[in-house]
């Protein structure tokens, strides 16, 4: 355990990466007025469509999360399992992913400000260097890394317009 002031210090770096605007927009930015008439849309040379990604981002988020939470994880295969099987999305579905996000979003922010989960502690179904620490600090990269390529789908949509 640290200390509690830099305990208290970590955990609130850790809440603002994950949730506020630092070296990149938040997510409540991105998805928020994303074009939806450009979800499905594929541009030459993107691999992927904004729901994809969406999808992708939702997904792992859940994905980490589980594997967090004391229940027992089974993992799913990589990559396969994370990328979309239905590849394209109505502008619903693309309303229950952003819920998705959020909700499970909420749920880590929930056990992050729990006083009683160890950041430096190893997640209930972790081995090696897998900590609480480590889960929070993945999602906001994953995140961070996901949002800035809706940004890019978002612009060459709004660009064309």
């Amino acid at each position: 355990m640290l200390p509690a002031a830099t305990d208290a210090a970590l955990r609130a770096h850790v809440r603002a990466l994950l949730t506020q605007g630092q070296a990149h927009l938040t997510a409540e930015a991105v998805l928020a007025d994303f074009p939806l008439d450009s979800i499905n849309r594929r541009w030459a040379g993107v691999p992927y469509s904004a729901f994809e990604v969406l999808w992708h981002l939702r997904f792992t988020e859940r994905d980490i999360l589980d594997f967090i939470r004391p229940a027992p994880y089974e993992a799913v295969p990589w990559p396969q399992a994370y990328w979309p099987q239905k590849k394209e999305g109505s502008a619903q579905d693309w309303q229950e992913q952003v819920e998705a996000f959020q909700q499970d979003q909420a749920a880590l922010l929930e056990l992050l400000d729990d006083p009683h989960t160890d950041l430096l502690a190893l997640v209930p179904n972790g081995k090696d260097d897998q900590t609480w620490l480590r889960a929070f600090l993945l999602v906001a990269d994953h995140n961070a890394y996901h949002l800035g390529q809706l940004v890019l789908l978002e612009r060459l949509s709004t660009d064309e317009a």
